[in-house]
């Protein structure tokens, strides 16, 4: 019987994102909080002996060869010399564009699943190299944690957060990441701060001005949600999210969402659900 596997693929959230500097190759220097959510997408796996990888789904917007689950998997099969394949079907929840990090995390599930179900063995570090080729933010989520996160998104420093409930927020706009970086109206020059120093009040979303200068609905959620909670941008948008005291809480301010968004209740996730066992041996089940 083929091994097979599925789990969930974490969304995150940008407590906070300082853009502090710009390499000469113009990636752009960042330091930010990440937190991971029990809530995202689903993969589901089962591997193939001829060494074709199928996504076997349509996901709209994505041709297959462009998923980064497809190109997650055919890039650990090469480096590992692997010979079978895999069957991959992606159950996508997370909105595009939303800075939720729904493509990233994806790749980092991919590897991490696949790692085990191929027998590869590969350490969390090694799989975190691989990861950032395919985007700055899939070595988090294959480091499987909440973290200090510097650099271009390779430099992770774990953090022990409190659980917390959240309300997110999708406004119905996708907003293009390289278009917000790219602006010429963009801080680039925030203070570098050490990660003991990190509090919430403290900090913001460089990008949360340049996105809701261009594109108002994300403005008018934050407005809308700062009635009920402090709220934010996440990542480069679109989607906002606030902080609330409890599950009934966020239920309540999901429940008087206006119609025109979507709205969720999510908690806070400890370890992506692959962190203690991605390097262990496959097995047929």
């Amino acid at each position: 019987m083929s091994a097979e596997l599925s789990c969930l693929a974490p969304a995150k959230l940008n407590l906070f994102l300082h853009v502090v500097g710009r390499r000469p190759d113009g990636y752009h220097l960042l330091q930010s909080a990440f937190r991971l959510l029990d809530w995202g997408d689903r993969i589901h796996f089962r591997v193939r002996e001829d060494g074709q990888i199928l996504r076997l789904n349509e996901v709209p917007g994505v041709p297959a060869e462009q998923d980064l689950v497809v190109r997650a998997a055919r890039l650990l099969q090469t480096q590992a010399g692997v010979t079978q394949g895999v069957e991959i079907t992606v159950d996508k929840v997370l909105p595009m564009g939303g800075g939720l990090g729904g493509g990233s995390s994806d790749a980092a599930t991919t590897l991490l699943a696949l790692n085990r179900l191929w027998g590869v063995g590969a350490s969390r570090e090694r799989l975190q190299a691989l990861g950032l080729a395919l985007g700055a933010d899939v070595p988090f989520f294959v480091f499987g944690r909440d973290a200090f996160v510097e650099g271009v998104g390779e430099a992770l420093t774990a953090m022990d957060l409190p659980p917390s409930w959240y309300v997110v927020i999708a406004p119905g706009v996708s907003v293009p990441t390289a278009e917000i970086f790219s602006a010429k109206e963009l801080t680039r020059s925030t203070e570098i701060i050490r990660m003991p120093d990190f509090v919430m009040h403290a900090t913001r979303n460089d990008l949360q001005p340049v996105v809701c200068g261009r594109y108002p609905q994300v403005a008018s959620a934050i407005d809308w949600l700062n009635h009920h909670a402090s709220a934010r941008m996440t990542g480069s948008g679109a989607c906002v999210f606030a902080e609330v005291e409890s599950e009934r809480a966020a239920r309540q301010v999901v429940a008087q969402c206006p119609e025109r968004w979507q709205a969720w209740a999510v908690r806070s996730l400890a370890r992506h659900p692959l962190h203690d066992r991605a390097a262990a041996p496959a097995r047929n089940d």
